[in-house]
């Protein structure tokens, strides 16, 4: 028990440590600090949102911008310094040791990808990761219980970037420990969650901004960045040419290869509309579209559903009018009657 008690303890004084160090710059380079790079994709992406919108008519601060930018920290950083970093770490000893006493094998110790290549470990990391998350993301649609929980990220009105991370803090606790425990079970460290964060976090965002982009782009994009990890981590020893012609190439390859079937195996703003519909076929009524970074799972479970061009759908979900509207009666949401609930009754 002192041994779990000491990882809470930890746990907590190193994020607080390392949170501090984020935002006053001493994590170097920016790209290994997670606070500010959070900012640096969030304004990239509002920048977009503001140069090429694809609702033309909606407002660039759009309805509950504020309200969504705050839960971009709460749940970031502010969640995870106050409960869940020390949890998690005493929740992935617990399984750990659990799975050693009943079959006496330590999966933490016996972890065969420290010695694949990084781009190896991302691409394994990244794939375990959605494919959990996923079927996470269809569990807080079909359990009652977490739908409650889930209504919060639905009571989106407006579509827009920073709606990615506007969710219930008790989706952290459900996703963070059922995603992390296998990530951390098969050897995939900090390093490695943080370049598997970062890039899902951006496509978080693209997945819910004001935006319509080509296949081809997105596909050129894929491209460049795996073909960057893999001549920059593998044991290749190129010159910065050689790493800059082996990342063009994979542009190129990426545009042309990947574009045509982009919007079968990554999400898009398109595909994703169609899950915060207001209105879904009474046969789909427990969900559409669950994927997160990949939509390639929705394909091959049949879960996939985009009628037409959604652009101008309504969203939200039957009820969402009576709603709370403020941060502290979303999150109290799910645990019984809110004050707004009692009232209107």
């Amino acid at each position: 028990m002192n041994r779990y008690w000491t990882k809470f303890v930890e746990g907590y004084e190193g994020y607080a440590n390392y949170l501090w160090k984020e935002i006053t710059f001493q994590i170097q380079p920016i790209w290994h600090n997670y606070f500010w790079m959070l900012i640096v994709v969030s304004l990239f992406f509002f920048g977009l949102e503001v140069a090429k919108p694809w609702r033309k008519d909606q407002a660039k601060f759009r309805q509950d911008f504020w309200l969504d930018f705050f839960y971009m920290f709460f749940n970031f950083f502010l969640f995870s310094l106050i409960i869940f970093n020390a949890s998690s770490a005493v929740v992935v000893n617990l399984f750990n040791d659990g799975i050693i006493a009943l079959t006496g094998f330590d999966l933490q110790a016996f972890n065969p990808i420290t010695t694949w290549p990084l781009w190896a470990v991302f691409l394994l990391g990244f794939v375990v990761k959605d494919f959990v998350q996923w079927w996470i993301h269809r569990l807080l649609h079909r359990s009652p219980t977490l739908w409650e929980f889930h209504k919060v990220h639905h009571s989106v009105a407006e579509m827009g970037f920073a709606a990615h991370l506007r969710y219930h803090w008790m989706e952290n606790v459900v996703y963070r420990t059922l995603e992390y425990i296998p990530l951390a079970l098969l050897g995939v460290n900090l390093p490695d969650f943080f370049l598997i964060h970062i890039f899902t976090l951006a496509w978080g965002h693209y997945n819910h901004a004001n935006l319509k982009v080509d296949g081809r782009v997105t596909g050129g994009i894929v491209g460049g960045l795996l073909s960057l990890m893999i001549a920059t981590t593998g044991d290749f020893s190129l010159a910065n040419l050689e790493i800059a012609g082996i990342t063009f190439g994979g542009i190129l390859v990426g545009a042309f290869g990947l574009g045509p079937y982009m919007k079968y195996i990554f999400n898009s703003p398109e595909m994703h509309m169609w899950h915060h519909a207001y209105e879904i076929p009474q046969e789909r009524h427990t969900g559409v579209n669950f994927g997160l970074t990949l939509a390639i799972w929705d394909y091959i479970f049949r879960t996939d559903y985009i009628p037409y061009d959604g652009k101008d759908i309504k969203l939200g979900f039957p009820g969402v009018e009576e709603y709370p509207q403020s941060f502290a009666q979303q999150n109290l949401h799910g645990f019984g009657l809110t004050k707004h609930e009692r009232s209107s009754k």
